[in-house]
Formats: structure tokens, C-alpha cells, sequence
């Protein structure tokens, strides 16, 4: 039983997708999963576990941001033997070439967190996605945009222009929780992806309602679900 999530031995999946809102673990919960159960309800950070296809699957929320992020992934992997998670959420368009909607399969991710700087005593270590979770996400969304993405810490950043000069050197869109998955991911040596549906655009200033960022992004979550059935079923 771990601090932030309290759940039992056994109650979480080794599988997990990992939504920042709790309101949006819930509705994957319901409308993914079979026989879900909440297995936590501590600090209203909702996460349940059930089974897609017969397969045991978990979600969590994480709050918002790498620091409330990297609380749960730590917990998840180091408590709960936790073998792949899936960050499912939602993402700001930087570039011309995106739609509002449109999914972005994060092969890695730049930041301007501290995080990673004080770990490696200032050192720019690269955060990348699982290869293979990458590749079968890939296979099951032709449609979506892979490459970079920017893990931001200020969701209202003094200086935007920043991210934008990323767009020069490939990156396509900017979220914020990305980084500290890959990089927990490679520390205790496990397998993690993120996948964003667009939910605003930073160019044109188009936007989601709240509501449907909660509820209507059920591309990403069946993307998700069928990248991690494969990987599993490949290294069973």
C-alpha cells in the first residue's frame, strides 16, 4: 500500500493508462473496461482496474504537471510492480501541421523541468518512448502525427515564444507530463508511451470544451489499449 494511492497488493493491473484528470480515468474505466472496480479514491485522484478483452487493465489519474505525475508513475512501478503505463491525455498544437483532435504519438520529450537537471547535476538527458509500444500505437493509428513533443511546467508560461522556436527543430505540440514518464520509465526499467489527442491549438487560438476533453477523446484511449494488448501478448 503506498502513500497517494493506498491500494492493496494485486488490486492494480500491470498495465496502466494514465489520464492527468480523475473524471477522465473514470470515464475510460466505464466505458473501456469490464467489471471495473475504484481500488482508490485518496486526494479524489480516482484509479480503477478491469479487464479489456480479457486482459487485466488499470487507470489513474495524475494531476496535472510532472511533479504530481512522477508521485504516481514512482508509486505505480516501484509499489505495484507496475510493467507499462500509458499516458492518455491531452495536448496544445504548436504547428500548422496539426488539427485540433488530431492524435500525437510522443517518440520523445524536450522540457524546461528542473527534474531531469538536478538528477543528472545539470546534464540534458533525452526522454524517449518505449520502441516497441511506439511502434504498435503506430501501426494502430496511421492517422496520428509521431515525433516530439514538449513537456512544459508553467501551463501559462511567461515566455510562450520558447516553445514556439521548438517547432522549428520538430517539436509538434506542448503537454506536461510526458518527460517524467519516459524518464521513470527508464529507471526502473519499464515500458511507457504517451499519447495525446490535440485539445487546443496555440496557433489559431480553436479549443475543446472541458466536457469533451473529459469524454470525447476515445481514439487515444482504443490506440492505447490495443499498443499494450500487442506488446504484452509479443513478450508473453
Amino acid at each position: 500500500m503506498s502513500t497517494h494511492i493506498g491500494a492493496a497488493s494485486g488490486d492494480i493491473a500491470p498495465t496502466v493508462l494514465m489520464p492527468g484528470d480523475p473524471l477522465r480515468a473514470k470515464w475510460i474505466a466505464e466505458t473501456f473496461l469490464e467489471d471495473a472496480r475504484c481500488y482508490t479514491e485518496i486526494r479524489g485522484m480516482l484509479g480503477f482496474t478491469g479487464t479489456y478483452k480479457g486482459r487485466p487493465v488499470s487507470v489513474q489519474g495524475s494531476g496535472m504537471g510532472q511533479p504530481s505525475f512522477a508521485i504516481y508513475a514512482n508509486e505505480l512501478m516501484r509499489e505495484y510492480d507496475v510493467q507499462t503505463i500509458v499516458r492518455v491525455g491531452s495536448c496544445g498544437a504548436l504547428t500548422e501541421k496539426l488539427a485540433i483532435r488530431d492524435l500525437v504519438i510522443a517518440s520523445g520529450a524536450c522540457t524546461d523541468s528542473s527534474m531531469n537537471r538536478i538528477t543528472f547535476e545539470g546534464l540534458d538527458y533525452a526522454p524517449v518512448a518505449d520502441f516497441p509500444l511506439l511502434r504498435e500505437a503506430a501501426a494502430a493509428a496511421p492517422e496520428a502525427h509521431v515525433g516530439l513533443i514538449f513537456s512544459s511546467d508553467s501551463f501559462y508560461p511567461t515566455r510562450p515564444e520558447l516553445s514556439a522556436r521548438m517547432v522549428d527543430y520538430g517539436v509538434l505540440a506542448v503537454e506536461m507530463e510526458a518527460a517524467a514518464l519516459y524518464t521513470l520509465a527508464a529507471k526502473y526499467g519499464r515500458r511507457a508511451l504517451a499519447i495525446c489527442t490535440v485539445s487546443d491549438h496555440i496557433l489559431t487560438g480553436e479549443e475543446t470544451s472541458s466536457q469533451e476533453r473529459e469524454q470525447t477523446f476515445g481514439r487515444m484511449v482504443e490506440v492505447a489499449l490495443t499498443a499494450a494488448a500487442a506488446v504484452a501478448d509479443a513478450v508473453a
